[in-house]
């Protein structure tokens, strides 16, 4: 396994705060993430420990039924910076690596949303999976700045 880097940055015109408060509402995430549920597992539902779980497949508004034909993504928060970095480390039995969420100020009324990950996998695998995980990330990402312009 080696570790492999994906990152995306994206211009929303919206203030760093409204951009976190959608970000770091995990449930919400739902409503932009392509053909994916989150849920928040643990007690505890911001900060560092704070425990989410995401899946991702066609009968993800089904879950638990269709998880065949599907990923769950298991992952916990720990890096917690609000109003601008959100960082998780991936621990399912698919999906390994870490994640960060960052928000930049750029003036009162725009920020720049910048996603970035590192996975663990294979590198031939990687590097097939990567055109469809990047294109996936574009259509979830525009749709979060559609929602919030």
């Amino acid at each position: 396994m080696r570790s492999n880097s994906l990152a995306i940055s994206l211009l929303i015109k919206a203030p760093a705060e409204k951009v976190w408060d959608s970000i770091a509402d995990w449930s919400g995430q739902s409503n932009w993430m392509l053909q994916t549920k989150v849920w928040v597992t643990s007690e505890k539902h911001e900060g560092v420990g704070t425990t989410i779980a995401a899946f991702t497949g066609p009968f993800y508004k089904f879950y638990p039924w269709g998880k065949q034909l599907g990923v769950l993504d298991l992952m916990k928060v720990t890096l917690w910076e609000p109003p601008f970095r959100c960082d998780v480390i991936h621990h399912g039995s698919i999906i390994k690596g870490t994640g960060s969420f960052v928000v930049e100020k750029v003036d009162s009324q725009n920020s720049i949303f910048h996603w970035s990950e590192e996975i663990q996998a294979p590198a031939a695998l990687f590097y097939a999976m990567r055109p469809f995980i990047v294109l996936g990330v574009k259509i979830s990402l525009a749709r979060f700045a559609r929602l919030l312009e």
